[in-house]
């Protein structure tokens, strides 16, 4: 199975989703003022965002769709052409490849949006590229995210570096590194206790781990990903804000596509901070998480198959 197909059956809930009620608006309908209002609101609901929604309305009214042609396939051409444009320029596609430096990695999130099984799924693909991959498991806060991080570990055949439950999350983070360059591994996976974005103390907690790795490498942590759950809807707003004051985001990870119905939430954020997109989940096998590409990204978002 290819990478597009992938993504069609991994978003298909989002997709079908989407594309039906899209369809729904438009069919048998001359697209009028009332039409591009109610597909602006349309965008909106499907967690679009409303700059994007009110933009891409914008370019429908410009166009004036010919009334002979399948109104449908035209605006979906505008949809298509819109999210490649402005999400082309936030792929990351480097970021697994082959490196010889080290890459000392803190990965973050909130509780339950598969931080630890997306850390263990990025060690895989890094793994299959040549590269040497170490996992610290800094989210001492809880003796299952240690084991989970373990078994990816185990599973993946990467080395890891964790202490007991409670143990200073930092330390962990500074021990992996100074064992990264001893041995010359080129990534440090740093697993990070899920935090709210609200909760002060833990978000101090977060900064020194960040602050502890620089003691090694100044330029450490060389990447801060942020890993976003798709069924939270808007709320992820509120996380990438938040952390990105803590220490600013070098990558998103968008989790659980498969699980939603409204899959736009990753156009809105786009749209909002221009931030880049490593990868998105889009199940819960080893090979569901798929480097994100902006092309795929929208004909799979747009799909009707």
């Amino acid at each position: 199975m290819g990478i597009f197909e992938k993504f069609k059956l991994g978003f298909k809930k989002s997709a079908s989703t989407f594309a039906s009620g899209l369809k729904e608006i438009i069919v048998k309908k001359e697209i009028d003022d009332k039409t591009l209002d109610e597909i602006e609101e349309f965008l909106i609901q499907s967690d679009v965002g409303i700059i994007a929604s009110e933009e891409i309305k914008e370019i429908i009214a410009e166009k004036k769709i010919d009334p002979n042609k399948n109104k449908v396939d035209e605006i979906n051409s505008i949809l298509r052409k819109y999210i490649i444009d402005l999400m082309s320029p936030l792929e990351k596609n480097d970021f697994f490849s082959n490196k010889t430096d080290l890459n000392a990695i803190l990965v973050s999130g909130v509780n339950g949006v598969g931080k630890t099984t997306t850390i263990g799924k990025i060690g895989k693909i890094l793994k299959s590229n040549g590269n040497k991959v170490i996992f610290s498991a800094s989210d001492t806060f809880r003796a299952a995210a240690i084991e989970q991080l373990e078994n990816w570990a185990k599973k993946i055949d990467v080395n890891i570096i964790k202490s007991a439950q409670g143990s200073d999350p930092a330390s962990v983070a500074f021990k992996a590194i100074d064992e990264a360059i001893k041995k010359e591994f080129t990534h440090v996976l740093i697993d990070t206790a899920g935090r709210l974005q609200n909760k002060k103390n833990l978000m101090e907690e977060y900064k020194k781990i960040a602050n502890v790795t620089k003691k090694i490498d100044p330029n450490a942590p060389h990447e801060v990903l942020l890993v976003l759950d798709a069924t939270s809807g808007q709320n992820v707003i509120n996380q990438v804000e938040e952390f990105n004051k803590i220490i600013p985001i070098t990558g998103l990870i968008m989790t659980k596509l498969d699980g939603t119905a409204k899959g736009g939430i990753l156009i809105a954020i786009a749209k909002k901070y221009k931030l880049p997109i490593i990868a998105l989940g889009l199940g819960e096998k080893e090979d569901d998480l798929q480097i994100f590409e902006a092309e795929k990204f929208a004909d799979a978002f747009i799909s009707t198959n």
